[in-house]
């Protein structure tokens, strides 16, 4: 005979946590990286297997039960307790020992140019310390936190999901790099105007800064003459410094990439942008993740120089700021 603990999944739990701490299918869904009839099919089985009436619709929301507010600290601990293994396994995997592991996911930029002089300095002084280096995109890197697969991810501000908490957030501007001896050195300012017949290199257009950019050329009536298309800011850099063709990109991923030899202007219009280091909200992050968020900062401003970027407060939507670097 099959007992209740047998009937239940671990899926179902994420979703009903999920849900439980958001109220909302929708969101429950965008954290989990699920689609919203999937977790609201993972919550029917969670009830019907259950047997209990954990929720009530009522115009056209599910709200949860009395039964459900009475289970939530068990699914939590359990939760908890599964994610416990997880990280000891990774522990003995990486250590061969109950070492601390920290997990951190960045854009390869920023992962390439800081991480290794950050991961020696801070493996030194916290030799008992096990660190994971992970490389992703902003959006997979607030599905990451939220799956407690990284204690600290840098993603965009604020978030396209909620559950993130800010430790420090970070505002730059759009700028456009050139090879050293291009026409456009000569300039204080770049607008899209004098990218007129220029070859470009910009990044994919499903990025938010490339939509911009492409709104900036349409109030211009111009049309981009485009050489490549790429990825990632350290790939646009390199190739301009190649003198493939000028790219506008993140300045404070341009300001990580002077060492290949690239020039920088402002572009305007002036596109503001703005991205922060942010851990899961409602659980405090290990001791030493303010540590590492604090050491990845002072890499970037020691790297990309002064005025790269700043350090400025939260807005509404980027959860509570959690610790200040």
């Amino acid at each position: 005979m099959r007992t209740v603990h047998d009937r239940m999944n671990f899926k179902q739990l994420e979703a009903f946590l999920a849900f439980m701490t958001t109220g909302s299918t929708i969101e429950a869904a965008q954290r989990l990286g699920a689609s919203q009839p999937a977790v609201s099919r993972l919550l029917s089985q969670f009830e019907a297997d259950l047997g209990l009436p954990l929720f009530v619709r009522r115009k056209g929301r599910l709200h949860p039960t009395a039964e459900a507010d009475s289970l939530l600290p068990d699914v939590q601990n359990m939760i908890s307790d599964a994610e416990s293994l997880h990280r000891h396994v990774n522990q003995l995997r990486l250590g061969g020992q109950r070492r601390t592991l920290i997990r951190v996911q960045l854009p390869s930029t920023v992962a390439q140019s800081v991480m290794p002089s950050v991961a020696d300095a801070f493996l030194a002084d916290h030799p008992d310390v096990a660190l994971e280096v992970l490389v992703g995109t902003y959006e997979a890197s607030e599905v990451a936190v939220l799956g407690r697969e990284a204690d600290l991810a840098l993603v965009r501000s604020p978030p396209v999901n909620s559950g993130l908490s800010m430790i420090l957030r970070l505002a730059t501007e759009a700028v456009c790099v050139m090879p050293p001896g291009h026409a456009l050195q000569a300039l204080d300012e770049v607008t899209s105007a004098d990218l007129i017949g220029v070859d470009l290199v910009l990044l994919g257009r499903q990025r938010s800064l490339r939509q911009q950019i492409d709104q900036a050329f349409r109030a211009g009536r111009m049309m981009p003459q485009i050489k490549a298309e790429v990825h990632s800011v350290e790939m646009a850099c390199r190739l301009a410094a190649q003198g493939v063709g000028v790219s506008i990109v993140n300045g404070l991923f341009a300001g990580l990439c002077l060492d290949m030899g690239i020039e920088r202007r402002p572009f305007r219009p002036r596109i503001d942008y703005y991205v922060g280091m942010a851990t899961l909200a409602g659980q405090p992050p290990h001791a030493l993740v303010p540590e590492l968020a604090a050491r990845i900062l002072a890499a970037m401003t020691q790297r990309a120089g002064p005025g790269a970027f700043s350090v400025v407060p939260p807005e509404p939507g980027d959860g509570p700021l959690t610790a200040s670097a």
